[in-house]
Order: C-alpha cells, then sequence, then structure tokens
C-alpha cells in the first residue's frame, strides 16, 4: 500500500511539472512573450515550480505540496497584484493554469492526510 500511495504522488508531481513546462513556455505559445511583467513572473514561477516537483519526485515532503499550493494561488492572483489584467490572454493563460497548480497539490495533500482513500 505505501508503495502505491508513492506512486500516486508521483503522479501527481509528475503533473505539477507538466505544468511547470506549459507555464514556461505559455508566453511564446499564447502570444505575450513581448509583455515584460506577465512573462517574466510565469518565467520565475515555473522554475520554482519545476524545481519544487523535480525535489518532490526525488524525496516526497509535504511542504513542497503546501509551496506549490501558493505558487498556484499566487498565479491566480498575479494579473492584479502586477497590474496585467487587461491582458487576457497572459490573464486567462496563469489563472487556468494556477488553478490547474493549486487543485493537484490540494490533491497531493489530501493524499497525505486520507490514505485510507486509496485502500
Amino acid at each position: 500500500m505505501a508503495i502505491t500511495l508513492m506512486e500516486g504522488r508521483k503522479r501527481q508531481d509528475w503533473a505539477n511539472l507538466v505544468l511547470a513546462v506549459c507555464l514556461f513556455v505559455s508566453p511564446w505559445v499564447v502570444g505575450f512573450a513581448a509583455e515584460a511583467m506577465p512573462s517574466w513572473n510565469a518565467w520565475i514561477v515555473a522554475v520554482m515550480l519545476a524545481a519544487l516537483a523535480t525535489a518532490a519526485l526525488s524525496a516526497f515532503s509535504e511542504w513542497e505540496e503546501w509551496a506549490n499550493l501558493v505558487l498556484g494561488l499566487w498565479l491566480i492572483v498575479s494579473p492584479w497584484v502586477l497590474g496585467f489584467a487587461a491582458n487576457a490572454s497572459a490573464m486567462w493563460t496563469v489563472i487556468v493554469l494556477g488553478v490547474l497548480v493549486a487543485a493537484v497539490s490540494l490533491w497531493a495533500v489530501w493524499d497525505v492526510h486520507h490514505p485510507h482513500a486509496h485502500a
């Protein structure tokens, strides 16, 4: 059972790593790379997410999932905090990816505190 739980968490960490890659390339794919604020926000958060996901893949710690949750929530509010909410493509990209990151992170935390749900 412990192996099954760990593999479940690894799926979530891989999901966060994929989301980090999506976030990193989003300024070019979605077309807001010319705007410094949303682009740098995406790149910096993507690198942090990738680092946390990679660390969690090698040795799981619950704090990494909480840190991912914070980064996901940051992505959701960053268009207004950093002032790029007028750019709809950048705004919706970081909001959608932020919601996905937060959801995957909450799922991982849920699995830590409710291991019997897999039995």
